[in-house]
């Protein structure tokens, strides 16, 4: 039979031995020490100059003075005198500097292993439910990289449920930030956590935005809205066709063009301009008129004018003292002669503009 214990290396009553008592309390002591284990701090160097009864530590690496060549070993001052032993693997010691429960894996004292997986809830600084399985109180909370990117996945069974982030006061949600019963992003808002309005919706195959914070109609001028590409002005629409529907704009602000009747404007209040300049024509002074005057001329408009309006005509036969007269007008041409107070057979081109609506 050995004379110590194979764990604990208590010594054994041997038979017939003298003074059983001796060896008794030597085993009692060592299990005074060991059992429930607590140490004065890990990684001690120095012996402390007036040690407690019964004062453990565990020693580092290079411990000096009576402790040199004690490197990882337990010390332990017992009698006015310091008693050395070696921790064995999976012994557990509360270490009191730290503050914390340390486990001698055969190398050093390692805080205990703790599984991660499926945990039922992880609380920090808080209280976490059976809702809010993961809870935090914090001034903060910092997600960062590992060398590269970082992502922070919201992810939810099935399109018709909902992946958010909910932005509350006072326990009270206020706004909310992502996928809520679609696949479309959206920002809702509320102003008491009960009625929400949502204010920004992004359609996930185009990309359009829409909401109430949008424009829903030409028409909506509704202060603070986004204003949509196809309602408003920019560079990309203010030249291009212009068009309207019940007397609103629907296309761009101004649209210009020509063919071999001449130049046209038309804006997109319905205004239309056209013009042209006429083949040369001469004037002939007839005996006892006031006026020279040719045959009269006829142009079509470049583009006709409103069903139902006659346009504004006017004009200049080219010369000083010359006018055009309109004898007759429609949406889609004008009859019109050159005028003067002069007789000459010199050719003239003259110059017509009409005026009017093209709706």
């Amino acid at each position: 039979m050995p004379d110590t214990s194979p764990l604990l290396d208590l010594p054994f009553l041997q038979p017939a031995q003298a003074q059983k008592h001796v060896t008794h309390n030597e085993a009692l002591r060592r299990l005074d020490l060991v059992v429930q284990l607590t140490v004065a701090a890990i990684g001690s160097e120095a012996p402390p100059g007036a040690p407690s009864e019964g004062e453990v530590h565990a020693l580092g690496q290079a411990p000096v003075s009576v402790w040199t060549g004690q490197a990882s070993r337990l010390a332990a001052w017992l009698d006015g005198a310091w008693h050395f032993f070696d921790p064995r693997p999976g012994w557990r010691a509360w270490d009191q500097d730290a503050r914390k429960l340390r486990v001698w894996d055969g190398n050093a004292w390692i805080e205990p292993p703790v599984s991660t997986q499926n945990l039922d809830g992880v609380g920090i600084a808080t209280s976490s439910d059976a809702t809010n399985r993961f809870s935090v109180r914090s001034p903060a909370t910092l997600f960062s990289h590992e060398g590269a990117g970082h992502q922070i996945k919201v992810n939810k069974a099935t399109d018709g449920d909902t992946a958010s982030l909910v932005f509350q006061s006072n326990w009270t949600g206020h706004a909310e930030v992502g996928l809520a019963g679609n696949t479309a992003l959206s920002i809702k808002v509320s102003p008491d956590g009960n009625t929400w309005t949502e204010a920004l919706r992004l359609d996930p195959i185009t990309g359009a935005a829409g909401g109430a914070a949008v424009q829903v109609s030409a028409a909506d001028v509704t202060p603070g809205r986004l204003m949509r590409a196809d309602f408003g002005y920019g560079p990309g629409n203010i030249l291009g066709l212009v068009s309207e529907s019940g007397g609103l704009p629907t296309g761009a602000v101004i649209e210009s063009g020509s063919n071999s009747d001449g130049d046209y404007v038309r804006f997109a209040d319905g205004t239309q301009i056209c013009s042209v300049r006429l083949g040369p024509v001469s004037c002939t002074m007839p005996q006892g008129s006031l006026f020279a005057s040719d045959s009269a001329l006829t142009w079509q408009f470049p583009v006709k004018f409103a069903d139902g309006t006659v346009p504004a005509v006017s004009g200049t036969g080219g010369a000083a003292m010359r006018f055009l007269g309109a004898d007759a007008s429609t949406n889609v041409q004008v009859s019109c002669r050159i005028l003067s107070a002069v007789s000459d057979v010199a050719a003239h081109a003259p110059t017509v503009i009409a005026i009017g609506r093209w709706f």
